[in-house]
């Protein structure tokens, strides 16, 4: 993809963490001069450069940017998690220096076709399921971004017959350029990360975003059923291909008596029971009718999609069955981030339900989540910045079964307490992870390992 001249380039990458470190280390491998910049003053320099012997000739500057160092560089990388308003940021986009994130990075070294899928809630799981349906039937397929795996770790090692499958996060939209996928998705928007954003239409058009560089003989899959995609189907100016929860569509997908079809041209064909899957949840349901979307697009037959979708099993942290114990069942939701994700992981639970709850605070309202328990949910075991204000919120809206806890485990003794035989355990927080822990992964990794214990 690159025409660059690499060698000649100083680049400085902002951020130390694995996808500031993926794309030093991609940097490296194609001659540039690297700069390693972390606003952390505190952080140990040796003991990264120990954990990653890639780094011991890279120059790394903790703290304060200074002028001179501006003075050097070509090209600014910043990784997702870098907000792209902060002073430092501004100060490089003053210099007129160009600022790309990792996925835009990685789309510069990046040869064959691209299926990148972005949304507020179902990314994880439709991305995996899109990459085991394209393994099934392409000879090489990458599947990376805010999945757990840098897109620029796998960038360099991609052919013209390469499929790469990309969950691509607001954060990382909010700094592309060429970055042009074959087919998109958006799975639905709905309010999030708005200490970041600040706007709710900030949010939106960077969502959208994704779609920049399509053209209108490839694709956008989007959802049917969410008002503001369907609005943007209208503007789009590459083809969009629609799936319905609620409706029969002339054309796309949907879902309907516990099945789903595809239909063209007001011609449809079933893809698979809903019994067949090993997911839970009408809103599982939309991300395999994405992920159907999606690989139709790409030529996959209809044969290969069926058997995929038999096979797929539910994502770590994503309403995932952890075990039984007394008759309770436990089940780890901790990438339900925000209360729209949460409120999935209740609407996916068919037993009297205790729910853990509370964590970081990301400004979100908490009125929907609450007002989604539908009698499910026997208990709120709340913990972390934001129990007393979820506390508040369920009160006000006539939920007074509530217990806040200290930590997690304290929370799961609380439910292990008082639920009976048939009931389950869900930990869905609808809250970020920090404070308490690094992320979502090692919130539900802990839980996990707690309950087994049991």
């Amino acid at each position: 993809m690159t025409t660059m001249d690499w060698t000649k380039k100083t680049v400085l990458v902002v951020g130390t963490g694995i996808s500031g470190i993926a794309a030093t280390e991609l940097l490296l491998k194609n001659g540039s001069r690297v700069i390693l910049f972390d606003g952390n003053q505190e952080l140990d320099v040796a003991a990264l450069k120990e954990k990653n012997p890639q780094l011991t000739e890279v120059e790394i500057i903790l703290g304060i940017l200074k002028e001179e160092d501006l003075e050097r560089i070509d090209l600014a990388v910043l990784s997702p998690g870098v907000p792209t308003d902060l002073p430092m940021v501004e100060q490089i986009r003053e210099k007129e220096i160009p600022i790309w994130g990792e996925i835009e990075l990685a789309y510069q070294f990046t040869k064959g076709a691209v299926v990148a899928i972005t949304g507020t809630n179902g990314k994880t799981t439709t991305t995996a399921l899109t990459g085991e349906i394209m393994a099934n039937y392409f000879p090489d397929v990458k599947v990376v971004g805010n999945i757990g795996i840098p897109y620029t770790s796998v960038a360099a090692d991609t052919t013209d017959e390469t499929v790469t499958v990309a969950e691509i996060s607001s954060f990382q939209l909010e700094t592309i350029h060429e970055f042009h996928p074959k087919v998109t998705a958006i799975l639905n928007i709905t309010p999030d990360h708005l200490n970041r954003h600040h706007t709710m239409e900030c949010y939106i058009e960077t969502k959208e975003s994704i779609t920049r560089n399509q053209t209108k003989d490839e694709v956008c899959v989007l959802n049917y059923e969410d008002e503001e995609l369907r609005k943007f189907g209208e503007t789009l100016h590459c083809t969009p291909l629609y799936f319905s929860s609620a409706r029969k569509l002339e054309n796309g997908l949907f879902y309907e008596e516990g099945a789903i079809y595809y239909a063209k041209d007001g011609q449809s064909e079933k893809v698979i029971n809903v019994d067949e899957l090993n997911i839970l949840g009408l809103h599982n349901y939309e991300n395999a009718m994405a992920a159907t979307g999606m690989a139709l697009t790409m030529g996959v037959p209809l044969e290969k999609i069926r058997e995929s979708l038999k096979n797929f099993q539910a994502v770590e942290h994503r309403i995932e069955y952890v075990t039984e114990w007394n008759g309770i069942r436990f089940y780890n939701d901790s990438k339900g981030t925000n209360p729209d994700a949460a409120i999935k992981g209740i609407q996916a639970m068919n037993r009297p339900t205790y729910l853990i709850g509370g964590g970081y605070d990301k400004q979100s309202t908490y009125d929907e989540w609450i007002e989604s328990f539908d009698g499910k949910v026997k208990k709120l075991v709340l913990i972390g910045q934001t129990r007393e204000k979820i506390a508040e919120c369920a009160k006000k809206h006539g939920f007074t079964q509530i217990a806040l806890c200290d930590s997690l485990e304290e929370a799961i003794d609380v439910c292990c307490k008082n639920a009976k035989s048939g009931d389950a355990v869900l930990l869905s927080p609808a809250c970020a992870s920090w404070g308490m822990f690094k992320n979502y992964e090692e919130r539900g990794r802990i839980f996990k390992e707690y309950v087994r214990n049991l």
